[in-house]
């Protein structure tokens, strides 16, 4: 099986990128350009958590 992992948008990895920085900021989560593996799984998982719910909220205020 195979995996596509280029961007429909060619934008969204910077405004992504840029989404993730402000999320980990706001959630007390210290994070550098590159790689990133010295944070904790939970740290991650709050991190992703917290865009998903950031843009379900942005999608539900959309339908209004």
């Amino acid at each position: 099986m195979s995996q596509n992992n280029q961007n429909v948008v060619p934008n969204a990895k910077d405004a992504l990128n840029k989404f993730k920085m402000e999320v980990a900021s706001q959630v007390g989560v210290s994070l550098k350009q590159g790689y990133n593996g010295d944070i904790t799984a939970r740290q991650a998982g709050t991190i992703g958590g917290n865009m998903v719910k950031k843009m379900i909220q942005q999608y539900e205020q959309g339908l209004q």
